[in-house]
């Protein structure tokens, strides 16, 4: 069985299971929160992931791509390296964050110690990235599936625990909350510094070359700046997304709390459902960056050319059947959240958004490891524009609403998709009908 396909098969199951906990926590927080609370928490956690994005200089790609193309004599002096960069960036990051999140607005409907928390995260999620990003180049996927797992699992027994045993107000409930996903994330530090500390034991026992720091400094930063900004945009969309909806809602004449309802409805239980499958597609876009990475710099086209038919019939073979339990059955499952039959209507509008999502995971990482970040990012920024515009617009219909929100987020799924494949298409040789032209057999 190929390096690839275990590690797929193994980030699949555990993921999984790791899905699984994270509905049960979703569930967990739905019914102590309620739907307003439910709108908060789902409001302030985009602006939390931008902070964890930044901290992380998604390095955990950066780097996986660069191992993957290295030999292992190599990767001793550059983690050496890295881990410098990565201790200039954290202290000056920390720095800045406790210098501007005082005055960021976003934080001021919240209890006064959540900035604080997200503070705390940022030395947290920098260190762990680096091993994330060595054991995903190395393809020790069980390492990084374990890690997700444990994640989610210590968040779900410690919400669990501590809303059982107290009561709280909607403050501090919120706050426990984003408390026990930091505390979560300190057990996966712990976990995988351990590992890896392991790793570079082992590394230093073994005959290793030195890199040229200017060379590997300027390799990282070529993916690490350019996939930053993709996550940044990503995370500021669905950051500046809650307000948007809200403000169309408004404009159409709903007020303010039942528009803040709604999108809870929509965040806090649409999204959470039908994102249940994405564990499937995030697992093979941590194992496919350095896959596609390798194969790309020996120059093996047919390889990136068969892996890709693989992964979109893959796609399809799930993707399909998830959606149409989706829509069958969308009232049981969000009346597992809430007793809405606006959740319900919310879901069954969102197929094409979950399907074509399931497609776009898996082709961003063909994209990272094949250079064509630029592209990515051009794409991104341009179905969510017109996405945003179209939500807008249909949302402050107030014939249409949250309907005509659905139709914008549905515009830009497809949208994202259709440019992601034809590019891919274009780099690798194949027609957009997946035709593979004779001349690249040779």
């Amino acid at each position: 069985m190929s390096t690839f396909l275990k590690g797929t098969i193994v980030l699949i199951l555990v993921a999984f299971i790791g899905e699984c906990l994270e509905f049960l926590l979703n569930m967990v927080l739905a019914k102590e929160l309620g739907e307003v609370g439910m709108g908060l928490y789902m409001t302030i956690l985009p602006t939390i992931f931008l902070v964890v994005i930044l901290a992380s200089l998604e390095l955990p790609i950066s780097v996986s791509k660069l191992i993957a193309e290295h030999e292992q004599k190599y990767h001793r002096s550059m983690l050496q390296h890295i881990m410098k960069i990565t201790i200039i960036m954290t202290i000056i990051f920390v720095i800045l964050s406790v210098l501007i999140l005082p005055f960021i607005s976003v934080f001021d409907d919240y209890h006064p110690y959540v900035r604080w928390l997200v503070v705390a995260l940022i030395p947290i999620i920098s260190f762990t990235s680096i091993a994330r990003g060595y054991f995903m180049g190395v393809q020790k996927m069980g390492k990084i599936a374990f890690s997700n797992f444990l994640r989610k699992a210590i968040q779900l027994i410690l919400l669990v625990f501590i809303y059982q045993m107290f009561d709280f107000n909607l403050e501090t409930a919120l706050m426990i909350a984003l408390c026990t996903l930091v505390i979560s994330d300190i057990f996966v530090f712990g976990y995988l510094i351990y590992e890896y500390g392991a790793r570079v034991r082992f590394l230093n026992r073994q005959p290793s070359e030195r890199v040229n720091k200017r060379s590997i400094s300027k390799q990282l930063m070529s993916v690490s700046i350019p996939t930053t900004g993709l996550r940044i945009f990503h995370s500021v969309t669905h950051a500046i997304q809650p307000f948007l909806i809200k403000a169309a809602l408004i404009r159409a004449g709903m007020p303010a709390a039942v528009a803040t309802e709604h999108y809870g409805l929509l965040a806090g239980v649409a999204l959470t459902i039908g994102f249940f499958p994405a564990f499937i597609a995030h697992s093979l876009l941590t194992v496919l960056i350095p896959t596609v990475s390798e194969a790309y710099s020996k120059g093996e086209l047919f390889k990136l050319q068969q892996l890709l038919q693989k992964v979109l019939r893959f796609t399809m073979l799930y993707g399909v059947p998830a959606v149409v339990i989706f829509y069958f059955f969308a009232e049981p499952l969000t009346h597992l959240f809430f007793e809405s039959s606006a959740a319900t209507v919310y879901l069954q509008m969102l197929w094409p958004y979950f399907l074509f999502h399931f497609f776009v995971i898996p082709m961003q990482a063909y994209l990272i490891g094949l250079g064509l970040l630029k592209d990515a990012l051009f794409h991104t920024v341009w179905s969510h524009l017109i996405a945003f515009l179209v939500m807008f617009i249909l949302g402050s219909l107030q014939e249409l609403q949250m309907e005509g929100i659905i139709i914008g987020m549905n515009m830009g799924a497809v949208l994202l998709t259709l440019m992601h494949y034809v590019t891919i298409c274009k780099k690798i040789g194949l027609t957009v009908f997946l035709k593979v032209p004779v001349k690249n057999y040779n």
